[in-house]
């Protein structure tokens, strides 16, 4: 968030067992003063559904409301949730960005507001959404709309303007009382100049610096990291010789937003030429960056990529760039005021859409390269990078879909996204992204070739990608006329790699249609195309497992598990992690089909260690559900009904539960016959309730304990598939229904 490090997505994470759920990032400073503004903002939180702290920019409200959220996170036993609104820049993501920081994993076709209102109903939280101004009327309409249907939350916001609506509480800040101001500049000064510290010496040169700097935090850390090169004399001289230059600010603005500039643009001034142009080149990165791509797209003839490291250490010492260390390794981030000056100088230069373009190239690079890493021992460490750069991922696609001249880009980075959207659990997301770039390139035929993008599959890829996308929403009417078009387009033009794909797709929709004949035949038909080829990715994996599940519901669960052993063999080869994920749910479902509960629950937790950690959402709760049967059968009645639970609880953020497929819904429906009866009508319910009422990661957590909630199966009775009796005594074949055609498989057909 602006101003507070953060060591990456799970930095501050408390959501582990036995501490209060949320996201708030780690202290890597020290809070100073605000002891008296902390008390009465906890007491306005008490008393007001809704407070906003107020201020001008850098003034501290963020990190005054983020420590006021720490010490109040005991009260909400669901959590404390940081949404960083700053780096939102389209309105319509918004409540992307809410769902996500809440961790409200949900790839159906619903709104993301309808998430947060259905799986937050009966939660007690606190929503902190921090830097919401320049989308002042979306937050508004959204906190209004949440707070109207969600009892239990309350809401900290922070902005240099009230939301504006019924209730609000504001808490205007001010900036730091001269104590405190002292205190802050000593201890960030200390840092860039070991051994500094208040002294009678120098104690009246340091109180007059931050007399005049109105005792503005972030003023006072731009200050601190000026130590390096100069002495507090030489900056309360440079200081007095600027202020009347740096004021830039009209006479009606308040007086404090004209010290910042000034603060701001004295840390420009003292900067060399070089630093300035990178300062101002740098703020096309939205979030965090790395150094290669910094030197990348910052790089140019007046400044060479070999000397990018060079000045931008300069920047960091100087507090204008911050370093944190994320998943993906070390990253640098810009303060969001920082940012906005720096976006001002770049503007004024008129290089604004040039670097927009470099940075559209660096990350469609990047995008590229990972797609081709996805299916390789490197897999886990591309869904970390892509969680990393997911604020500039959505930047470059803002620019490539709304402003490029080409929307050919934007096709090509929503399609390459693939694995992002549906390998690591943005499904919803993708879709947005996928549909706008469509729509754009059928109102704006592209111009001519444009290199990488150029390629006239781009448009077919992200077609497909499109339906699938659907397919997996359960929104079956879209997903047919996409994959169709894209079908007969590819036939037509004699694309085969995208004829492959929909074929596959297509299958994938008979599939949980329980045209299980034709889904067969439309997977094979798929992979053979892609077998002609001479290609294999994911999207093989994954059919050959959609095949082998078809395979098994058509009456032959015995060539099925070889296909899904031969999928997972092939994954293991390749380091594919997430596709095996699908592989183990396949081998687990044939194993409990023969009467195997124990390889079948072996199986099935170590595929949903992986799902979950990918968060595949689709994949974890068919996971979920599974081992639910496989519970029961071991006498876990109890245990099965909470685990019902919580899958009942997330299956809306899927899509229809089990796909509305009573092949999927078999074990579903057994296991809940069976928990009913041996627990009882009142006892199954209430451990329904329990499962519904847990986080998915305590739920996640709690399943992939073999035995964990309940009496561990006896040693003497192995766990069974299901009986003719019901009661897993005995092992027979799966009951697979009939098969026949279904009025979809008609129509797909035709």
């Amino acid at each position: 968030m602006r101003g507070i490090e953060s060591t990456g997505p799970s930095a501050g994470d408390s959501s582990r067992p036995g501490r209060t759920p949320g996201n708030l990032p780690v202290e890597l400073t020290t809070f100073h003063g605000r002891d008296g503004d902390l008390d009465r903002l906890r007491q306005c939180v008490s008393r007001s559904r809704l407070v906003t702290v107020t201020g001008t920019g850098g003034v501290g409200k963020s990190r005054l409301a983020v420590q006021g959220a720490r010490q109040l996170q005991e009260r909400f036993c669901d959590g404390v949730w940081l949404v960083d609104a700053a780096t939102v820049r389209d309105p319509r993501l918004l409540e992307h960005s809410v769902v996500a920081a809440l961790r409200l994993a949900d790839n159906s076709g619903r709104a993301p507001r309808t998430t947060l209102l259905e799986q937050l109903a009966h939660r007690r939280l606190l929503l902190v959404l921090d830097g919401f101004e320049h989308l002042v009327e979306e937050s508004a309409q959204l906190v209004r709309t949440l707070l109207g249907r969600l009892p239990g939350l309350r809401v900290l916001a922070t902005g240099r303007r009230p939301l504006g609506i019924a209730g609000e509480q504001l808490f205007p800040l001010a900036p730091l009382a001269a104590p405190d101001a002292a205190g802050l500049f000593a201890d960030r000064a200390g840092a860039v100049q070991p051994g500094f510290a208040l002294t009678p010496d120098n104690r009246a040169q340091v109180a007059d610096l931050c007399r005049r700097l109105d005792g503005i935090p972030l003023a006072l850390e731009l200050a601190a990291g000026r130590l390096r090169t100069l002495s507090l004399p030489q900056m309360l001289e440079r200081l007095d010789d600027r202020f009347a230059l740096l004021t830039g600010g009209t006479r009606d603005a308040p007086a404090h937003h004209q010290t910042l500039r000034t603060a701001v643009g004295w840390s420009h001034e003292l900067c060399s030429p070089r630093e300035r142009l990178l300062w101002a080149r740098l703020s096309v990165f939205a979030g965090a960056f790395d150094l290669e791509a910094a030197e990348y797209v910052c790089s140019g003839p007046e400044l060479p990529a070999d000397q990018v490291l060079d000045v931008l250490a300069q920047l960091l010492a100087q507090s204008v760039v911050t370093r944190e260390d994320a998943p993906s390794g070390v990253r640098y981030r810009m303060l969001d005021t920082v940012r906005a000056y720096g976006a001002y100088w770049l503007a004024a230069t008129g290089q604004t859409r040039r670097l927009r373009e470099r940075h559209r190239d660096w990350y469609t690079g990047l995008v590229t390269w990972c797609e081709l890493e996805w299916l390789s021992p490197r897999q886990e460490a591309v869904a970390l990078r892509i969680t990393d750069e997911f604020a500039n991922l959505r930047a470059a696609l803002e620019f490539a879909v709304d402003e490029d001249e080409d929307p050919r880009h934007g096709l090509y980075l929503a399609g390459t996204l693939w694995f992002c959207w549906v390998g690591c659990g943005r499904i919803r997301e993708g879709r947005h992204w996928l549909e706008r770039a469509l729509e754009r390139e059928a109102h704006e035929p592209p111009p001519g070739a444009v290199g990488a993008a150029g390629d006239g599959g781009v448009r077919l890829r992200a077609l497909g990608l499109a339906g699938y996308a659907a397919v997996l929403q359960g929104d079956t009417v879209a997903a047919l006329a996409a994959l169709h078009e894209c079908r007969e387009e590819a036939e037509r033009t004699g694309d085969d790699r995208a004829a492959a794909y929909s074929l596959l797709r297509l299958g994938s929709l008979a599939l949980i249609s329980d045209d299980v004949r034709r889904a067969e035949e439309l997977l094979g038909s798929g992979l053979a195309r892609y077998e002609e080829l001479g290609e294999l990715n994911s999207h093989v994996l994954i059919g050959r497992v959609e095949l082998a599940l078809a395979v098994a519901f058509g009456g032959d669960p015995a060539r099925a598990a070889e296909l899904c052993e031969a999928v997972r063999r092939e994954c293991v080869e390749h380091g594919e992690l997430w596709a095996r994920a699908y592989a183990l749910y396949g081998l687990g479902f044939m194993a409990w089909s023969r009467g195997d509960a124990v390889r079948a629950g072996e199986l099935l937790r170590e595929g949903l260690a992986i799902s979950a950690g990918f968060q595949d959402l689709v994949a974890t709760v068919l996971t979920l559900e599974l081992l639910a049967r496989v519970a029961v059968g071991e006498g876990r009645a109890r245990e099965a009904a909470v685990l019902q639970g919580a899958a009942q609880r997330l299956w809306p953020s899927v899509g229809m539960p089990l796909f509305g497929s009573r092949y999927f819904d078999l074990p579903h429906r057994e296991c809940e016959r069976l928990a009913r009866e041996a627990l009882g009508e009142p006892a199954y319910l209430e451990a329904l309730r329990e499962g519904a009422a847990l986080d998915p990661e305590v739920v996640v957590e709690r399943a992939l304990r073999p035995g964990d909630g309940g009496p561990a199966p006896a040693p003497a009775r192995r766990a069974q598939g299901p009986s003719p009796a019901g009661d897993g005594a005995s092992p027979r074949p799966y009951p697979f229904p009939d098969t026949g055609e279904t009025g979809y498989g008609r129509g797909l057909a035709s």
